[in-house]
């Protein structure tokens, strides 16, 4: 059997990740495992007559990211919505929705997306009245970017049979006119999700709305059509570098499709799809839980995750704290589980050694959730579960070491905090309240005290790009004096896309290094990351990706591919 590597990584700087290693200046693939990583005189000795040889230029070669917290089935369908992050005041909105709706007369539901909460100005929020203005005649809705609120016309209310308001459960909300009519905003997934089932869509959103299965089941063309848009998601992923996923919704459909393009040869990505435990399912419901953990356990698509939310965004008050929103005295959300029912689905999780994953975002959410992973550890015995706490975008002090006391991890979004990247100062920072911007998207408080953080785009919140999530991380500034700087160097942000996704799905010992007999996931970048200023690291990107030594996105000979990331 010949020793000759079936592709060589050459002429590069190689940021391996491994603390034996920590440099080289080449990597040799043979079978989809990393054959040896270092200089390149060794390296290009096990060159062979068939083996392909990628010229890094001088370019950073680094493990391939691993996208700790995504939608990617939601995220593929919104690559065609109208794309509204920037845009700002009423005749800039006004422009784009039309243009947006003459270029589709076919559409049965005109969807934009990735809105500022204060996309009209800081005072005025946005009403139905507003929309229709702009247009009228079609039904028109735009979600703001974390997905937890949406906006729509008169016509669309009046499709989805909201217009005169709706029963729903904790935490959601259809917001009311003076005229008893819904003025237009809709907050939390049961508001508008009838807006959504307008689009047609239904079986993209099953995974995050009810976690249930299509009924009927889809034909033939369906299940095509649907596999399809996953691929062009895995293709959207392959080009910024990541190749792996662990997703933050889903259900057994997402993981048949998967299955599908894995069977076709078209799975780019290794990925984790959960299991969506909602608030309305009894605990027996965990049994389909632990049987896609049982069907799906291949280092290419795997299962084994129970994904919650517990509340909702701060920005649209449904992010639940420990005391009163700083601009809303006496509210303090509502959540979507109570204590006692999360830490009840937490035990009996952990008991099948299944991970829970919780979004919480407020400090009351965080408290709740690590309560329920202490609970499970008094019922169940300690083990090294790795449960997740999702986003924590303010906690307290009392809190902070509890991650590392109960082995959780910390998974943030470095494009989150407000100013950071693509997310406005407010109306966010009157929400949390000067008191609370110590403990605000404090992922270095956490690191600190021991957590493991990893960190994600959580897209199509935000962008999905792992690149600017590092410059994001970097370039951090404290809101104020005497707050934390919560910023994080080049290395320590590149772990949390690599080493620290990794150790997140209990895969240390196969990826997230550049070593020997790990998985040939890697990517080469288009200059050396250590060299530029933290500045212009947007100007970097992904040259080739390749997972399981296979090349899943590559730019023809280096060249720019024209996706230069604006800031």
């Amino acid at each position: 059997m010949s020793s000759n590597a079936d592709l060589i990584v050459t002429n590069a700087r190689v940021l391996t990740m491994d603390e034996g290693n920590p440099a080289a200046e080449a990597v040799a693939i043979k079978d989809g495992n990393i054959l040896a990583v270092g200089d390149r005189r060794t390296i290009e000795a096990l060159k062979g007559p068939a083996t392909k040889i990628i010229d890094a230029q001088g370019g950073s070669v680094v493990p391939g990211f691993i996208e700790a917290h995504m939608h990617l089935f939601g995220g593929a369908a919104e690559l065609d919505n109208l794309h509204l992050q920037g845009v700002h005041g009423f005749d800039a909105l006004s422009d784009a929705i039309r243009a947006y709706a003459a270029a589709r007369p076919n559409a049965k539901l005109l969807l934009g997306a990735g809105v500022d909460y204060t996309i009209l100005s800081k005072e005025e929020p946005v009403t139905r009245h507003h929309l229709d203005r702009i247009i009228a005649d079609r039904p028109f809705a735009m979600s703001a970017s974390d997905h937890h609120t949406m906006w729509a016309n008169t016509k669309a209310l009046e499709l989805a049979g909201i217009l005169h308001g709706k029963q729903l459960g904790p935490g959601n909300e259809i917001v009311m006119g003076a005229d008893g009519l819904a003025a237009g905003e809709l907050r939390e997934g049961e508001a508008f999700g009838p807006i959504l089932e307008l689009s047609g869509q239904n079986r993209v959103r099953l995974g995050i709305a009810t976690g249930g299965e299509p009924e009927p089941y889809p034909s033939a063309a369906e299940v095509a059509a649907d596999r399809d848009l996953m691929h062009r998601g895995l293709e959207w992923c392959a080009r910024h570098g990541i190749t792996s996923i662990q997703n933050m919704d889903g259900n057994l459909y997402q993981l048949e499709l998967l299955a599908g393009l894995e069977q076709e040869g078209r799975l780019l990505c290794r990925t984790k799809i959960p299991f969506h435990f909602k608030n309305f399912m009894t605990l027996d419901r965990l049994e389909k839980a632990s049987s896609m953990a049982n069907s799906y356990q291949s280092e290419w698509l795997s299962s084994g995750m129970v994904k919650m939310f517990y509340d909702g965004v701060l920005e649209g008050w449904t992010a639940v704290m420990v005391d009163d929103y700083a601009d809303r005295p006496g509210w303090r959300g509502e959540p979507l589980f109570t204590p006692e029912h999360l830490a009840e689905v937490a035990v009996e999780a952990d008991r099948r050694g299944l991970q829970v994953a919780v979004h919480s975002i407020g400090d009351g959410a965080v408290r709740a959730v690590l309560d329920g992973y202490e609970a499970a550890q008094r019922k169940n015995g300690r083990r090294d579960s790795r449960h997740r706490v999702e986003h924590i975008e303010v906690t307290t002090a009392a809190d902070v070491p509890r991650f590392a006391e109960l082995g959780v991890i910390a998974s943030m979004q470095p494009p989150h905090p407000p100013g950071a990247m693509d997310f406005p100062l407010e109306p966010t920072l009157s929400r949390i309240g000067r008191e609370r911007w110590p403990l605000s998207y404090a992922w270095r408080t956490l690191k600190q005290a021991g957590a493991h953080v990893v960190f994600a785009s959580d897209w199509p919140v935000s962008r999905i790009e792992p690149i600017l999530g590092i410059q994001a991380a970097m370039l951090r500034k404290p809101w104020a004096d005497g707050v934390p700087d919560q910023s994080f160097s080049l290395l320590e942000a590149l772990a949390g896309y690599t080493v620290e996704g990794a150790y997140a799905e209990f895969m240390e010992h196969r990826k997230g290094r550049l070593k020997t007999g790990y998985l040939a996931d890697l990517v080469v970048l288009s200059a050396d990351i250590e060299a530029a200023e933290p500045g212009l690291l947007h100007k970097v990107h992904p040259v080739t990706t390749i997972c399981g030594g296979k090349i899943t996105h590559q730019v023809d000979d280096g060249a720019d591919d024209g996706t230069e990331l604006a800031f």
